[in-house]
């Protein structure tokens, strides 16, 4: 049967049962208060006849509402859908149909959402607080470890893909992805018992859930934000002593924008790792400024997060890079045709296998074959390895333009023009041309009270990159579309390209 994710909470409970490992606001609780919470949220699943194999659904900010309510779940192999609380109720309607789910658990914030899904969507039971019976009646009772029934490679969280490319995939995580990413993630940065972790990833992107059990896993205390506020972040740094945290690189940004008008002591902070794109340069050289090294991870939801990291603290020249392979992973360059490994040095897909690989699509078998082949995923981002092991993703197969023959890499500009002191964000897509088939645009935010022309722009590119790599097109643009993890919507741009 394999370990069940959900006994990592009942060995904390066993072994450091009153050390206080959960933190939001002004409520604490220890690992056995956390530990009830989630056997009694088992039993109350047990009550209703949903069982091994069933799927619930969160829909909640961060808090110890979501770590009960999962763990619970996982003790007797019930799924847990993670909804993305910031999605419209049409996509929210789409993807709870499409789980199969019997039950939602949501916040007080997000009734006015429930009220207008309920028509729309099967769904037989519905419980929050302000519900009867409500979360808290439901948590309060003494409640008995439930029987172990599932565990190893059985689906246990179902986190849905960001939909960039289309609808939204429900991508199905195992007990031993779980279990595993912990291992390699609390290995390969050093992340233990002692560490304090801020959590203001958001638990419906694997950058937040993949954490959240991986505290568990190792013992460590996490303060929980329901809302990231870099202000409000860097004083809870300095009140809880945290150690760690996990990012995106908008959150960096806002953090060292709001850096200095803060007076907070940051000196128990170790390092903070980012991720969901790559971290651009001048933020690395902000923090390191301040004495702050900053983890660029590559992470995928289909790996159970992360991927490769980069520490800056032992190998700062190679701030471009990736890094190497979090332990018990295996990452190899392939050709996307031929499937064939590749040199050393040279660009093709990053294929990753080891027990991170997920077990499946729900309801979408194609889906999963198509890049899933004898064990091994295939990204469909596109990078190389250096002789030193690090690696460098260069695109995604998509988002290669081909101009003239030549393959140019939108990431590969989009980091050397981040270095132009003028430039926020940038974006670049491929734009047909009758000439070169496709030429480069970029799309860019500017800096407040930055003023850049479009020739000083293709000037910037021609010196950093080889002429035939250079911008071709510019548009100056107020923001950059997103979706609800940060990443950049390039098919966004794409479509109003073919407009």
């Amino acid at each position: 049967m394999g370990i069940n994710i959900g006994q990592l909470l009942t060995s904390r409970h066993v072994m450091m049962g009153d050390k206080i490992g959960f933190i939001r606001e002004e409520k604490q609780f220890t690992f056995s208060q956390m530990n009830n919470r989630a056997n009694a949220f088992a039993a109350y699943l047990t009550s209703l006849t949903i069982q091994a194999g069933d799927k619930i659904a969160v829909l909640c900010k961060n808090n110890e509402d979501v770590i009960a309510v999962f763990f619970g779940a996982a003790k007797i192999g019930v799924v847990t859908v993670v909804l993305n609380y910031r999605l419209q109720v049409a996509e929210l309607q789409y993807i709870v149909n499409n789980s199969d789910t019997k039950l939602i658990v949501f916040d007080r914030l997000f009734e006015e959402a429930i009220t207008a899904l309920k028509p729309l969507v099967a769904v037989e039971n519905y419980i929050s607080h302000s519900t009867s019976p409500s979360l808290s009646s439901v948590f309060a009772p003494f409640a008995k470890e439930p029987q172990q029934i599932t565990g190893g490679d059985d689906a246990i969280l179902m986190m849905y893909t960001s939909g960039t490319t289309g609808r939204p995939k429900g991508t199905l995580l195992s007990h031993n992805n779980l279990q595993a990413a912990s291992i390699g993630l609390s290995h390969t940065i050093d992340w233990w018992q002692n560490d304090r972790f801020l959590m203001i990833a958001p638990f419906f992107h694997i950058g937040g859930f993949a954490p959240l059990v991986t505290n568990v896993h190792t013992g460590a205390t996490m303060v929980l934000m329901e809302d990231f506020q870099p202000v409000e972040a860097w004083k809870l740094i300095e009140q809880e002593k945290i150690t760690t945290m996990m990012t995106v690189p908008t959150m960096l940004a806002f953090l060292l924008k709001t850096y200095p008008m803060i007076t907070s002591d940051y000196s128990s902070l170790r390092y903070i790792s980012c991720g969901a794109s790559a971290v651009p340069t001048p933020l690395i050289l902000g923090f390191r400024k301040m004495g702050i090294p900053i983890h660029q991870v590559y992470g995928i939801t289909e790996y159970t997060g992360a991927v490769t990291f980069w520490k800056e603290e032992q190998h700062p020249e190679k701030f471009d890079s990736m890094g190497k392979i979090v332990m018990q992973g295996g990452l190899e360059i392939r050709d996307s045709m031929t499937k064939n490994q590749l040199p050393q040095g040279s660009i093709g897909e990053i294929v990753l296998t080891g027990p991170q690989v997920f077990v499946g699509y729900y309801k979408n078998e194609e889906a999963f074959h198509s890049v899933v082949q004898d064990g091994a995923f295939y990204t469909g981002d596109v990078g190389y390895i250096d002789n030193d092991g690090f690696l460098y993703v260069v695109d995604r197969l998509k988002d290669i333009i081909i101009s003239g023959g030549e393959n140019i890499y939108s990431a590969e500009l989009e980091l050397a023009m981040t270095q132009h002191p003028a430039i926020a964000e940038i974006a670049v897509i491929g734009v047909p041309n009758e000439k070169w088939q496709e030429v480069p645009r970029a799309y860019i935010v500017l800096h407040p009270d930055e003023l850049l022309t479009e020739a000083e722009v293709i000037a910037f590119s021609k010196e950093k990159l080889a002429s035939y790599k250079s911008i071709k097109e510019v548009i100056f643009v107020d923001e950059l579309p997103r979706n609800a993890v940060g990443k950049i919507l390039k098919t966004h741009l794409k479509a109003t390209t073919s407009q």
